[in-house]
Parts: C-alpha cells; sequence; structure tokens
C-alpha cells in the first residue's frame, strides 16, 4: 500500500519546515518497515488526519484493530510515547508496545470519526471537561516532559519578533505577555498536562465512552490545559452577536466545573488565542488569525 500523507499534514509541517528536514520524503519508506515489524494489515491511511502526524490504521496479526502513528522529532513523539505510559489508559488512549523505534507508536484503536466535537455544545464541553481531569496527574519522578514556563518562553520570544515587526497586533502581544509573566510567578500546582487539549482530541472508544489522543504533554498547572478547550468551536463564537459574552460565561463555567481559578484561566487563554493568533499570521492563515485575535481582544 501507498503510504501517502493527507494534504493536511503536508501543509502543517511545511509551516514549521526546517532547512534539510526529509521527513516527509522519508515517510513512505518509514511506514512500510513499521507496517512489515510488527505484520500489521493496513487498512487505510486516516484522512483528514493531524497537522503532525500520519496516522494509519491496522490491524495486529491476531486481527486486533489498532493505530499505527508516525511523527517527525519536532513533534515530540517521544514525549507522547512517556506520557500515554504514564497515564496508562486511564483518560488517554493505550500504548499498545513498548519502545520500539524513534516516532513510531502502536495505539488502542478508538473511532477516529467520532470526537467529542459531534456532540451539542454544551454536553461536549461537559464531557471534554471531564476527560480532561483524569489526565491531570502528578508527573512522574525526574519527568523528561517540557514545562509550561519553557514552552511559552519559546513562544513567547516569537511573539515578541512578530509585534517588532507587526504594530497592528503589539496591543494585544504585549497583554499577553504581561499576563503569563504575571501566571508564571506563582503557579498553585505542577500536573501532567495533555497540552494541545481541544474537543476533536476526544474520542469515543470501547473500553472507555470517550479517550483523549494526541498529547503534546507538558507539565505546569491545569488552567494552561483548560484554556484552550475555551476557544473551541472560535468560528462560531465569533460569529454570534453573543460570542463575548458567552466566552465570558464559558470561562465562568470551566473554571468552577475543575476549580481552577478564573482569572488565571482568562489569562491563559488570553496568552494562548494570542499566540496562536500571531503564528498564523506569520505563516499567512490570515483567517484563521483574524478570528483569534478578535477573541483574544474580548478577554
Amino acid at each position: 500500500m501507498a503510504f501517502e500523507p493527507p494534504r493536511r499534514l503536508v501543509r502543517a509541517l511545511g509551516e514549521t519546515a526546517l532547512d534539510g528536514d526529509d521527513w516527509l520524503e522519508k515517510l513512505p519508506e518509514a511506514a512500510g518497515q513499521a507496517v512489515a515489524l510488527r505484520e500489521l494489515t493496513v487498512e487505510r491511511v486516516q484522512v483528514p488526519g493531524g497537522r503532525s502526524s500520519l496516522v494509519v490504521l491496522v490491524r495486529r496479526p491476531d486481527g486486533t484493530p489498532a493505530v499505527l502513528k508516525l511523527a517527525p522529532p519536532r513533534a515530540r513523539p517521544e514525549s507522547e510515547r512517556a506520557a500515554l505510559a504514564h497515564w496508562g489508559g486511564l483518560g488517554a488512549v493505550q500504548l499498545l508496545e513498548p519502545f520500539t523505534a524513534e516516532g513510531v507508536l502502536l495505539l488502542e484503536r478508538l473511532h477516529p470519526d467520532v470526537s467529542v466535537r459531534s456532540l451539542p455544545e454544551a454536553k461536549a464541553l461537559l464531557e471534554a471537561a471531564g476527560t480532561l481531569r483524569r489526565l491531570w496527574v502528578e508527573p512522574p519522578v525526574g519527568h523528561p516532559f517540557e514545562t509550561v514556563a519553557e514552552r511559552t518562553g519559546r513562544q513567547a520570544e516569537a511573539m515578541r519578533a512578530s509585534a517588532a515587526a507587526d504594530a497592528e497586533v503589539r496591543p494585544l502581544v504585549d497583554a499577553a505577555l504581561a499576563a503569563r509573566e504575571e501566571l508564571l510567578a506563582a503557579p498553585p500546582e505542577q500536573r501532567l498536562l495533555h497540552g494541545t487539549f481541544r474537543q476533536s482530541k476526544v474520542l469515543a472508544g470501547d473500553r472507555m465512552p470517550w479517550l483523549a489522543v494526541g498529547p503534546d504533554p507538558v507539565v505546569g498547572e491545569c488552567a494552561f490545559d483548560l484554556a484552550r478547550l475555551v476557544r473551541d468551536r472560535v468560528e462560531d463564537l465569533i460569529a454570534s452577536p453573543s460570542g463575548a459574552a458567552t466566552t465570558r460565561r464559558r470561562v465562568k463555567r470551566l473554571a468552577e466545573s475543575l476549580d481552577v481559578d478564573q482569572e488565571r484561566l482568562r489569562g491563559w487563554t488570553l496568552f494562548r488565542a494570542v499566540e496562536s493568533g500571531v503564528r498564523a499570521r506569520r505563516v499567512g492563515r490570515r483567517a484563521d488569525s483574524e478570528l483569534l485575535l478578535e477573541f483574544a481582544g474580548w478577554l
């Protein structure tokens, strides 16, 4: 079978490509080797798939359905492997094999076309929040994970550079950076976080009704993880005449339901929305950028 990477993956990786990065060119061969090594039967490549990895639906030699995932080093697949191993299937997809090859994960098969996002909004937020709560555990001793301070520090540098060259985004960038500094001064807890949690990252399963997939794990306070969920369905929020009020209610409701400080959640939501909006603007996704920066202005 030809392992053709979906257009969504090619486009997303192209936005962050570095000189000499030939992962996409080597991907078909690497996928073929991973399948042969495990004696897997390939069903299909998941399309549109993710933005950072190739996802292949397969069956193991005994007929058990599974997912083969291949990701480039920049997507930190070994960090994902370590987090999934630590969660042990509680709230997240289960890892089916120990370490074998860098960038290759064999995972429990969920229902890839049924995410929490398919539910009505109120129900989707409730189920997503419940899943997220199960992931917030103590990180392992001597953990290999990046911290919130480290990750947002890199992002802050890129945001400053963008603001220096683009006066239009400078006020929001300044507000987001100020919020980050204040939030990092006294974090209330240190937990293992999903890192990129949103409704589309929660899929229906057989072992449990809903399980999280695709973490980019990080260690820090819970409000950082919850912040990405606040802006889910941002296009619907922007289109609504009551979008700003709905956003503020969502911050309050999610903070109360997960015992997170409301102002800390608002602050991280602001930082993450501005960071995403500025990054989208930098790579030419103007429509996405405008949505995110308008949303950030409501906070």
